[in-house]
């Protein structure tokens, strides 16, 4: 049993949404020294640096021989820090 896409109109109108994110603009990127570096790379600069400031957090609170699977707790912290970074920075 073959499987129709039915009218042509709907295979273009599927299409067409498809790859309507393709945009002429490009990702958003900033120039840096010369040189073309893309958001995302910033926003995981900011979450590696919120994981840092975390762990120093935790060592100076004297949590971090209390607080289980610290590896992930600071991984989580700096992926919500670089989420939230990329959210708040590039919201429409």
């Amino acid at each position: 049993m073959a499987v129709s896409l039915g009218e042509p109109r709907t295979a273009l109108l599927a299409t067409a949404l498809a790859l309507s994110g393709c945009a002429v603009q490009g990702a958003p990127s900033y120039t840096l020294f010369g040189a073309y570096f893309p958001a995302w790379m910033f926003c995981a600069a900011i979450g590696l640096l919120g994981a840092i400031i975390a762990r120093a957090f935790f060592e100076a609170a004297g949590l971090a021989y209390i607080l289980p699977f610290q590896l992930f707790l600071c991984a989580s912290i700096g992926v919500c820090a670089g989420l939230a970074a990329g959210f708040l920075w590039f919201q429409p």
